[in-house]
Formats: structure tokens, sequence, C-alpha cells
């Protein structure tokens, strides 16, 4: 089995195509990565930024390529999503798999109705049953069946439930072939009108479902009680103070107890001494396990230093994710987004930008104006840390003063407030109001749960791990060949004079053009006063996208607005450091 990523316009080429669909938030993803053995990756449609996912379908002998549609709620085509929805319909699939959700019958319903108008073969995955269930409602999937006209099977995709049969009445579809005229029927008066399609979506989820009396659930309850300011906010703040802890204590204690005496009293052993018995030129030896020798700090930065922030950070995303937290957390805060120039969906981007910008900005395009898109990419830009370099600064600064911590993170804030407000003057536009279904909130299947951690996993080692070993390479070849001392007198003015920190700290400017963590890494090297350190801290935080942010941001937009959002956070970052430098100075020595 295997994944194509070719744009859509080859998609709808394609002979033998069976589109899955349904609205958002419904599982489809689960289904994809089910039906193709492929966990999702995604690929733009044609002209928009509207992204879906191919891959492989084999019945019997048969091959078909399956289209994760992207989910919406209507084919009323008002959006590029709607759009592109339809444009795949039109073309003729050899089947459609729809996911209706047992747990909100009705509004699948109706949009299930609008994709029987374009008479193609169908069958229907009715997931989310267990939720349903423990809400007290029992949907009935042979009414549904009758009242359809075409099969249902019942579903729990997270937990595999239903797949097997879901395949084979998939597969008999596509070997029948048979006509679809009968899926039309008492259909044609009223496809053009969406309220007599809720009216006949109405009518059939209140044939097909029942609701018992049943005590609502703990998770349920507890589901509710997120969506109001009192006790959501004082428990969203416990949420990410946990969060916080997980990955910020966990993170220290995996390195210190963990990598950091695997790396210094293994590892690193290990490799001096197979090189030195190479007797190498004194030069290559000096790059290769010297001071700042590849294999010295390729493990202490990559493996001690970030990459236990990395696999924590990815635990606690996925299981918020899973569970449903995150979008309740958008609801809480939007009032505070808005005040920001942004709707709270957009926290969730941002919390995404905590682990890397790269899928962060990708996933902007779920806003629904330019003007937003462009914000929220901005502002992941500007004071946005991602996992490996939160962890970084982590360790750097609390080896001071946790108040550190806290003096760096109100800078990144007051800039992150500035840049939404120059912003949201300067991009013309506007911003729409929150439209977004909150999940229910679940406890995550283990399997669907950690296939998508190792996947994340996976996708950032092949993301980051070669850009950072790039780094430490030239790291090693800068400061061991004598080119750091030069570059770093030349660029004394700016370093030494007005950010107040020692020539060396040269190396920090130039890794982290490569990756933003890898501008923290040589901090850790250098005698630093408890000033230098929350100097060097706020430009590290402040400074210029990384090379894969750049080159994600021109993907996106352009090479224009890339440039222009590395100038100015390189900008940002030497002014508000040496500002701060000079304030805490002239403090210093009036006090």
């Amino acid at each position: 089995m295997g994944l194509s990523t070719a744009p859509g316009g080859r998609v709808l080429e394609k002979a033998g195509k069976i589109l899955l669909v349904g609205p958002p938030n419904v599982g489809k993803s689960v289904f994809f990565s089910r039906l193709t053995n492929i966990h999702v990756i995604s690929s733009n449609y044609t002209g928009t930024t509207v992204s879906f996912m191919e891959g492989t379908y084999r019945a019997g002998k048969a091959r078909y390529t399956i289209v994760d549609v992207p989910g919406t709620y209507s084919l009323m085509a008002t959006s590029p999503a709607e759009e592109v929805a339809v444009s795949f319909l039109r073309e003729g699939p050899d089947a459609v798999l729809f996911i209706l959700n047992a747990a909100d019958l009705e509004g699948s319903v109706k949009l299930a109705l609008e994709v029987m108008a374009y008479q193609v073969p169908i069958v229907f995955a009715l997931n989310l049953v267990d939720v349903a269930e423990r809400k007290g409602i029992h949907v009935s999937h042979a009414v549904l069946e009758r009242e359809l006209g075409a099969p249902v099977i019942p579903t729990v995709a997270v937990r595999g439930r239903g797949i097997d049969a879901l395949r084979r009445a998939l597969d008999a579809l596509l070997e029948k072939k048979r006509a679809v005229t009968s899926y039309f029927t008492g259909l044609e008066g009223i496809v053009g009108s969406q309220s007599a399609l809720w009216e006949r979506a109405r009518a059939i989820a209140k044939r097909a479902a029942s609701r018992a009396d049943r005590r609502i659930s703990f998770l349920d309850r507890l589901g509710e009680a997120m969506l109001r300011p009192w006790p959501g906010v004082p428990l969203a703040l416990l949420i990410l103070a946990a969060s916080l802890g997980i990955v910020a204590g966990g993170g220290e204690l995996l390195r210190k107890k963990l990598l950091l005496p695997l790396v210094s009293g293994t590892i690193v052993p290990f490799f001096e001494r197979f090189i030195t018995s190479l007797n190498l030129h004194p030069l290559l030896e000096s790059v290769l396990i010297g001071n700042y020798g590849f294999f010295r700090i390729g493990f202490e930065w990559i493996v001690a230093l970030v990459m236990p922030y990395v696999l924590l950070f990815q635990v606690q995303f996925a299981f918020l994710e899973d569970s449903g937290v995150l979008p309740r957390l958008a609801v809480l805060f939007d009032g505070i987004m808005r005040k920001l120039g942004v709707q709270g969906g957009s926290l969730i981007q941002m919390f995404l930008g905590f682990g890397c910008a790269v899928p962060a900005i990708i996933a902007t395009r779920a806003a629904t104006t330019k003007k937003e898109r462009l914000m929220v990419t901005a502002m992941i830009c500007f004071a946005i840390p991602c996992t490996s370099q939160t962890g970084a600064l982590l360790t750097l600064l609390t080896a001071y003063s946790p108040w550190l911590v806290a003096a760096v993170a109100g800078v990144g804030a007051v800039v992150l407030i500035c840049v939404s407000a120059i912003l949201g003057r300067a991009i013309k536009g506007r911003v729409d109001p929150l439209v977004l279904e909150v999940p229910n909130l679940l406890m995550p299947e283990p399997r669907s749960y950690f296939k998508k951690l190792l996947a994340r996993l996976r996708q950032f080692l092949a993301e980051a791990e070669g850009p950072m070993l790039i780094a430490v390479l030239f790291a090693a070849i800068l400061s061991e060949s004598g080119l750091l001392e030069r570059v770093g007198h030349a660029l004394r003015p700016i370093v030494s004079g007005w950010l107040g920190l020692p020539e060396g700290a040269v190396m920090s400017l130039i890794l982290g053009i490569i990756r933003r963590e890898m501008s923290v890494a040589p901090l850790m090297e250098l005698q630093l006063t408890a000033r230098q350190m929350f100097v060097g801290a706020v430009v590290s935080l402040l400074y210029l996208p990384c090379v894969s942010v750049f080159g994600i941001i021109a993907k996106e937009f352009n090479a224009k607005m890339a440039i222009v959002i590395s100038a100015s956070t390189t900008a940002t970052a030497l002014l508000v450091g040496g500002v701060l430098n000079h304030l805490i100075t002239l403090f210093e020595r009036v006090f």
C-alpha cells in the first residue's frame, strides 16, 4: 500500500476513485489510516490551501485510489473545503464511503442527503456509536439502511470495531457496480433547499434514533463544564500548568537522570577512544571530538538537551488533541484571542507551534481569512518557541533562577501582544467569528494514540534531525578551525557592544539560522552572568525563523513574506535584547 502526493488535478484524472466523505470531527482520518494502512499525510488541492489525503485501497485484485475529502458541513460551495468536496463528487467516483456521526445524527444525515443527490454508489459507516450509547442514544442501523437505501455499518473506528464488516460492504458495492437511482428517489424536490434538507434529515434521525434516560457520565459532565467560564477557566489553567510541568519537569528529569549520564559517561567516551585510535589530523580530530566536536555536542545538544522535551511535548499534545481538550480551550479563550485580533480557533495552531512552527503554519490553512492566517503565522514566528527551543531555554535559565524563566516568558508575551496590535492595523481584511465543532471529551484509544505519537516523532526526526546535525557540524568547524573568533570579532559591536554578550555568543546567532534551538545551546558553553543569560535567552526566543520555517512561509505565502518576517523577527530580537541589556546595566549602576 502506498501514498501519492499528487496535486488535486491529477487525482481527478485517475480512474478507480473512492471518496471518504463526512463532517469534521467524525473520525475520517482514522478510517483512512485503517483502510490504507497509512497515517494521515496531506496534500494540497490544486489552486487552494485545502488539504486532502490520498492512498491506495485494494478490493480483491482491483486497486482503487481512496481520497479523504476535506470535512465539511454542507455542499453549498460557500467555502474552499466545500468547493473541493463538490469538485471530487462531480467527477463521478466509483464509490463514496460516508461517515455518519451516531452522536449527532441529524447533521451528518443532512450532509449525506446532499452527497446522495450526486447519484454515486455509497456505503455508510455509523461511527461513534460508543459515544452515542454513553449519552443514552441508540441508533438503529437497520432503520437507517431502509431510510437511506444503502448499507449502514456500525463502527467505533478508533478501536477497529466494524472495520472488517465495512470492508466487506465496500468491496461488495465496488464489485456489483449497482445502479444508484434508488438513492435519489424523493430527493429531487429538496436538494436545492437547505431548510427542506434539514427537515428530511430531522425526520430520518427521529425514526432511526431513540434516547433512553441515562445518567450523564463523568466525562460528559466534565466536557460540558470545560465550555463554561466557571469552572472551565480554572480547569483550563490547571491543564496548561500540568502540561508545562510534564514537559519542563519531566524533560529535566529525563535529561539529568538518564540521557546526560548516558551521553557523558558512555557514548562520548566511546567515540573519544575510537577517534583517537585512528590517529587523524589534529584539526579533523578536534572537529570530530574536540570541545565543540561533532560527536560530543551532537549527542550533548541533540540527544540530551533537545529530545526529552520534544518527546514529552508530543506525548501530552497528542493526548490533549485526541481527548477533545484543545477545542474546548479554543472556545474558553476566544474572548482573549479576539483582543489579540484573531479568533479562538487560532489557539490550536499556536499550541501546535510550541511543538514546531512548520506544521503550525500549515495548520493555519484552517483560518477562514487571509488576514487571520498571516497574523497567526507572524505571531508564531515572533514569539512562540518550538518544543526543543523551549526545553533548551528552560535548562539554560533554571540553572540561574526560575524567575528568569518568568521574565523571558513575560517579554515574549509583550512582544506577541505588540505584534498582534501592529498587524491587526497594518493588514487589511477581516477576522471571522469562531465557528468550531467541539468533539466529545474522550479518553484516547491507546492504539490510535500511540500510532499518532510515533508518526509525529518520526516526522520530527525526519524534518529536524538533518538540519540539527548540519548545525552541529557547522559549529564544530567554526570553533575548532578558529573561524568563530574572526566572525565574533567582526560582529563585536553588535554582540558585545549592543547586547553585552561575550564574542563567543556569535555562535548562537549563526546556528539559530539553521535551527532555532541551536541558538540556545551555545550559550550553555559560556560563563554568562544572569544579565547576559537573560538577554541571550530573549534574543534566542525572538530570533529569526529557522531555514525550514522560512521555506514553509515562502511555500504557503511567497518569498517576499518569508523575507519580511525573517528580517522583522531578527530586528526585533536585536532591538529588544539590546534595550534590555542597557536598561539592566543602568539599573545595576544606579542601585
